[in-house]
């Protein structure tokens, strides 16, 4: 799932437990995948963080992501 598409659906797990009758058992399983998806998030933001910071600058202005993978 990509993040966007990540981010859509915890806005979707969000509005459905604001809902006033929402089951408990319901709930709880929206509120379980929500865990799982915002560690998703999470990780994905973590990894575009690391990218970020090893951006280098090339002499003529552009930047280049030197692959770093063992």
């Amino acid at each position: 799932m990509t993040f966007e598409k990540t981010l859509a659906r915890l806005e979707a797990l969000v509005e459905a437990l604001s809902e006033d009758d929402v089951e408990l058992g319901h709930a709880l399983a929206l509120f379980e995948e929500g865990v799982v998806l915002l560690r998703a998030a999470s990780d994905e933001l973590a990894r575009a963080d690391a990218q970020v910071k090893l951006l280098v600058e090339r002499a003529d202005g552009t930047f280049d992501l030197p692959d770093h993978r063992g």
